[in-house]
């Protein structure tokens, strides 16, 4: 048996810090919404610019928030890996889930690229 004075009262490296688990759902769920924000610009983006006018300020306000969503993807995705021994199934899933979003649709989008 270990002695846990040897230890000292220090919590394991893999276990997260407390809080960690509410950061890491508040910053997914940033992530999905800034996704999600970002899909009516993109197609009014898309409409103005094939009726002839143009680049259209909707594209770039897409890709202000699509790139705002990659970074709360990451921001979330880091710690999830981090603690992922230490953390509740459902929090290390919905960690997990933008990054995996975001790697599906450049998947489709590199491949849908390439065949047509």
């Amino acid at each position: 048996m270990v002695d846990p004075s040897v230890y000292g009262s220090e919590r394991p490296s893999w276990t997260p810090p407390e809080g960690t688990s509410q950061r890491i759902r508040h910053r997914s769920i940033w992530a999905v919404a800034l996704f999600a924000a970002s899909v009516i610009p993109t197609l009014l983006g898309f409409a103005i610019s094939h009726a002839g006018d143009g680049t259209s300020i909707a594209l770039v306000f897409a890709l202000a928030f699509w790139l705002s969503g990659v970074v709360m993807a990451l921001w979330a995705a880091f710690p999830t890996l981090r603690y992922w021994e230490g953390l509740p199934s459902q929090t290390r899933w919905l960690g997990a889930l933008p990054l995996l979003t975001i790697s599906l649709f450049l998947s489709v989008a590199l491949l849908a690229a390439m065949v047509g």
